[in-house]
């Protein structure tokens, strides 16, 4: 038995989110705990699994709301670490009227970008079934290479490996290099969680068909699952496509965290299924929870503290009745 099911490194920081106008008609932004790696952490804790971060924020005030807000969630934070000398990292989201989202970061550079190897406990990646990263922990040389060596520990220790670009153009000089990183993500992986976009910005394919198949002619992953938003979600998995239909929500208000509750649904199958054997229906089942989920969260600002219950994942799901 291992102690974590999932161990995540990457960003954590403050998402500066909308929250309607002042009275002197100014936007009122509201500071919400994030980041895409503890967003996972945080939805697979409502699930029942046991997780833990990795990563650094700045000794400064947001620094510490981070910390106390992961800790409320159950993750654990021994190995959040905190730098004296750069701040923690800051996004602001802008929300459009269809709920989909442009950031502007403050990170030039940002705390988590200040990890190393050294300030890894490498306790945690002896420690997890599933090791979980993203591109966001890649865009400077130093973090790609502590992001790799700990990909490469946990691998040795048998970890599966879990993998989504989460690609953000503002945060990449060159896009080739994005691409790079990328590609090199998906070939450590044994799960990847892609969406539409980034299908097509890698492979250069509208057709999410013939770019899941050139990423998995590439180096294919175990499981694939690609996100469409308002289109839903498709798993590749052993010669298996298999489609499922989105939940559609006239109370979206924002998608902020939507990728990572799927992609912790899909980690909370695997280590509830397994990774070797997995059925059509599984994986329609898979996907169909992740949806349900993913809809959910798009209802609420923010994503970390917000996460939705299995009971309430349930309920919506027991509401449709056309598959």
């Amino acid at each position: 038995m291992k102690k974590y099911d999932v161990a995540a490194i990457g960003e954590l920081l403050v998402d500066f989110t909308e929250n309607g106008v002042s009275g002197r008609g100014n936007p009122v932004l509201e500071a919400n705990p994030g980041g895409a790696p503890c967003n996972v952490l945080s939805m697979l804790q409502k699930l029942g699994k046991r997780t833990a971060f990795i990563g650094k924020v700045g000794s400064d005030a947001f620094g510490k709301m981070l910390i106390e807000a992961v800790k409320e969630q159950g993750i654990n934070t021994d190995n959040i670490i905190m730098d004296e000398e750069v701040p923690t990292t800051l996004a602001f989201v802008h929300t459009g009227a269809d709920g989909e989202r442009s950031f502007s970061f403050y990170r030039n550079p940002g705390a988590d970008m200040m990890l190393r190897g050294g300030d890894i406990d490498e306790k945690i990646l002896l420690d997890t079934k599933i090791f979980h990263f993203g591109t966001l922990s890649m865009t400077d040389g130093h973090i790609a290479q502590t992001t790799a060596e700990a990909v490469q520990k946990a691998k040795k220790a048998g970890a599966i490996i879990s993998f989504d670009p989460n690609f953000r153009p503002p945060l990449w000089k060159n896009p080739d290099e994005a691409k790079r990183r990328m590609w090199y993500g998906i070939s450590q992986c044994d799960i990847l969680k892609i969406s539409d976009d980034e299908i097509t910005f890698l492979t250069g394919r509208k057709d999410i068909e013939a770019g899941a198949a050139i990423i998995s002619e590439k180096y294919s992953p175990a499981l694939i699952c690609a996100t469409m938003g308002r289109d839903g979600s498709r798993a590749y998995y052993k010669g298996k496509n298999v489609f499922c239909a989105p939940f559609l929500r006239e109370d979206t208000i924002e998608t902020t965290g939507a990728g990572d509750t799927f992609m912790a649904c899909v980690l909370n199958a695997v280590l509830e299924k397994g990774l070797d054997m997995l059925t059509e229906d599984d994986l329609f089942h898979m996907l169909k929870f992740a949806n349900a989920a993913s809809s959910i969260i798009t209802t609420r600002k923010g994503a970390l503290r917000v996460m939705p219950h299995r009971d309430e994942i349930i309920s919506l799901i027991s509401q449709r009745k056309d598959d």
